[in-house]
This record gives C-alpha cells, structure tokens and sequence, in this order.
C-alpha cells in the first residue's frame, strides 16, 4: 500500500535527509535554525532569566528581605511585593517570579532538547518551545507596562527578564516558523491527519521526505551531484 502515511524506505539512500548536517540553510533562512549556534544563545539567556526570577520569587516568599536594584533601589521591592503583585499570587497560589523562573528554565531545557535536525525530527518539541517563549514574552511586556502606568515604579531586574523574554522572542521564531511550515507542507501534500500526525512526532514517512527534501536550502546542489 502507497499513501501519505507509509513510512519512507530505506531505498532512498541517496535523499538528502542522509547527508543533512547542522550548517545546511532551511528554506526560507539562509542557516539552520536547529542548530546549536541558534539554540546556545536562547539557552544561555534562559537560564539567567531563569537566575534573575528565582532571586525576585525569593523576596516574594520571603526567604530574602532585599531585592537587588543598582538604579531604582527600593523600587523594586515595592513593585515585586506591590498589592497586584500579592493578588496574583492569591489567584495562581504560586507569585509570579516563580512561575517566571519555571517558564525560562522550560525555555532552557526545551532549547537543549533534540538534535540540529530537530526542526523536522521533533517539531512537537519546537512547537512547545515556542508555546513557552512566546506567551512569556507578552506576560513580561504586559507586567512592564503595569509597572510603568499602574505603580509609576520600576524594577530593574524585571527590565531585565522582560528584555530578555523580547530577545528569545527573536531568537527563537525561525525554529518555530520551520517546524510550522513543514508541518503545513505536509498537510498541503497529504491532506490525511493521520500523515500531519505522523509528522508532528517526529516519525519519518515518504511526504514528509519530500517536504523536507524542498525545505533543505541546499537539496537542489546535491541533485546535480
């Protein structure tokens, strides 16, 4: 049986999936986006936000009685334990900083996951990447703003995050646009979920080959080989 499910066969052992590595350019890039000169930044960047977060949830649960601020001084522990500060906390039964340092240490971990294939290999490990990153950057431009036009104060260390959350942001779409893109590929090629499935976890089949074969930057060199 031939359809957009059957998985791809070894008989194809001159595809381009064979010789891909981590500097062949994904369509529409000129690079890859998965891989690791993409994802060590975000992971670098991740994990001290991860840092800067767990210092302000610990001022809010009070294990430490300072939050560290070399510009606004006690601005900052004004904002961290303001009453909106105290409310959400009562809301999610959890502050804020904490969920914080939670989404940035998922960020890290998410960025180390899988291979420099793994734009096609695990888009649903992506997808989640991208589900973290994203949200958290709005939610920290959201709180900025609360900061600026509700409490007229500021932290210096949630500047920083939010800074942060926008520049992972950045770093982090192409990867995630990739993986989108391959898996509507599919979809436009297959038409059956069961194929789209397939796809999203990470498991090989001859659509998704191809896709992947007109998504390589480079496929069309390796053809006249």
């Amino acid at each position: 049986m031939n359809n957009g499910g059957e998985f791809m066969s070894s008989s194809l052992p001159h595809s381009a999936l064979e010789k891909l590595d981590e500097h062949d350019p994904v369509r529409p890039w000129s690079y890859n986006p998965s891989a690791w000169s993409q994802r060590v930044p975000v992971c670098v960047l991740a994990f001290a936000a991860t840092i800067i977060a767990a210092h302000l949830a610990a001022f809010q649960w009070g294990l430490i009685n300072y939050v560290w601020d070399p510009i606004f001084g006690e601005q900052s522990a004004n904002v961290i334990g303001s009453e909106i500060a105290k409310k959400m906390d009562r809301w999610v039964g959890v502050p804020d900083a904490a969920l914080g340092a939670i989404a940035y240490l998922g960020d890290a971990i998410f960025g180390l996951a899988g291979s420099t294939r793994r734009w096609y290999e695990r888009p649903w490990i992506v997808i989640l990447f991208g589900i973290d990153v994203i949200p958290l950057g709005i939610v920290s431009v959201i709180l900025v703003m609360v900061q600026t036009f509700v409490l007229g104060q500021w932290c210096f260390l949630c500047l920083i995050t939010a800074t942060v959350s926008l520049a992972l942001i950045y770093l982090a779409y192409d990867e995630v646009y990739s993986s989108l893109l391959f898996l509507w590929k599919v979809w436009l090629r297959s038409r059956r979920v069961n194929t789209l499935w397939t796809a999203i976890c990470g498991y090989p089949t001859e659509v998704s080959g191809h896709v992947i074969e007109e998504m390589i930057g480079s496929c069309d060199a390796r053809k006249e080989e």
